[in-house]
């Protein structure tokens, strides 16, 4: 689904990472692990086509895709609801009845026409994650996605995860926690660009 080649990308002078290559085939998941500026989110930028800064190397995406970055891209005016109507619009139409069935699934069950600058930043990053059971994108690159949720919120997040890939989807994330999920899962370390 997706393969880059010799990925390299220096910024300030300083080189983030260097001759990294993978592959993400369906089913797969990959998380890539490095120290704090190492350049994750830099590289899952550069693998979603998102990037600013200039890299070497080739990316190639076979399948559509859907990224969710480190921050919370929720509209504070808007309500959880009409963020994921947002959101969703390029690439399917769901019904409104989708999308509460989404907020329910994430625990926002009653929280769908609050405006969303009334919740806390828990409940920004769980309006987010809800639009993973909207996607039909088989690709997933996600930034940090367990950040600020809590125990049964991380644990609703694995069983999705579990779900997309046993439905031949593939994810690719940055996270400093161990991911639990009974499915092939591998590692991409930054330092040594090994991918194991």
């Amino acid at each position: 689904m997706l393969e880059a080649d010799d990925l390299a990308l220096e910024r300030g002078g300083r080189q983030l990472f260097s001759a990294i290559s993978l592959r993400v085939n369906a089913g797969e998941l990959v998380q890539i692990e490095g120290a704090n500026g190492a350049g994750k989110t830099s590289l899952l930028r550069i693998l979603a086509g998102l990037s600013r800064y200039g890299f070497s190397g080739q990316v190639r995406r076979r399948a559509p895709q859907l990224f969710l970055g480190h921050h919370s891209a929720v509209k504070g005016l808007l309500t959880p609801r009409e963020n994921l109507a947002w959101h969703v619009s390029g690439e399917a139409g769901n019904s409104g009845a989708e999308i509460d069935q989404a907020l329910a699934a994430v625990g926002l069950y009653g929280y769908e026409d609050v405006p969303s600058h009334t919740l806390s930043a828990g409940q920004h990053r769980r309006v987010n994650l809800a639009r993973l059971y909207l996607s039909r994108a088989p690709l997933w690159l996600l930034d940090e996605p367990f950040t600020a949720i809590d125990r049964v919120g991380v644990t609703a997040l694995e069983t999705r995860l579990a779900e997309h890939l046993g439905e031949g989807g593939a994810v690719l994330l940055t996270s400093h926690q161990t991911v639990a999920v009974p499915h092939p899962l591998r590692s991409l370390d930054l330092a040594t660009g090994l991918l194991t």
